[in-house]
């Protein structure tokens, strides 16, 4: 009762993955999963129809992995790739530029809500006093420092209007790199998630444990870097 009175979000969340592993034993063993059939059902009720909309409200959040599947579902045939790349970069611009304006227009909120982040708002300030616009165009692809860019930007005098540019033209560019790829090897990947799947099936149990060390892992790198910061 004293853990739970104590840390209440970390006690639901580990609770929550308890019942998510031990839920996924039961699925993988007794389960006859198709992986390609999964996604053929899925494609076929949400993506047709929904798709470049999920796809523009995930790429805001600059989630990789749903630009994957657009590229996946492109080779499939239920997407355009093209028009999936236009809609990634956009939902990565607009992302972007909401973080922006949060630094520009609301200063003290964010000197409070970040005030734990102070170590990498000073990083994000020294990378762009020396490096310039191009960290603009790279802070996608810079881990742990993707909001807190954009935000320590809005946060200065920096024109908002080549912000604004530099961001949409490497929204556009990421979206490309991300999505080609899948596109391009669409039936490779999915070969190899079938058969990983399988394993999966025919090993359950080392799978499961393999899934709890990988989760303690990140639970501990994610507490030193809080410690850290």
């Amino acid at each position: 009762m004293k853990i739970i009175k104590q840390n209440p979000k970390r006690f639901i969340i580990g609770v929550f993955t308890i019942v998510c592993i031990i839920g996924l034993y039961f699925y993988m063993k007794y389960s006859h999963f198709s992986l390609e059939q999964t996604i053929k059902t899925v494609w076929e009720t949400y993506v047709e129809e929904w798709g470049y909309i999920i796809l523009f409200c995930w790429s805001i959040l600059e989630g990789e992995w749903g630009l994957l599947l657009a590229g996946i579902a492109s080779h499939q045939g239920y997407l355009d790739v093209y028009v999936c790349i236009f809609i990634a970069g956009l939902g990565g611009f607009v992302g972007d530029q909401i973080y922006f304006y949060i630094g520009r227009l609301n200063k003290g909120y964010v000197q409070k809500k970040f005030r734990g982040q102070r170590r990498k708002f000073a990083l994000a300030s020294r990378l762009m006093q020396k490096y310039g616009w191009p960290i603009i165009f790279i802070q996608r692809y810079m881990y742990g420092l993707r909001t807190i860019i954009p935000i320590s930007i809005g946060l200065t005098r920096y024109s908002a209007i080549k912000f604004a540019i530099i961001n949409l033209v490497s929204a556009w560019i990421w979206a490309a790199i991300t999505i080609i790829p899948a596109w391009y090897f669409g039936n490779e990947i999915l070969e190899f998630l079938q058969n990983f799947f399988i394993k999966i099936k025919q090993n359950t149990v080392p799978f499961i444990i393999l899934l709890v060390i990988i989760a303690c892992l990140i639970a501990i790198i994610i507490r030193r870097q809080k410690k850290i910061c």
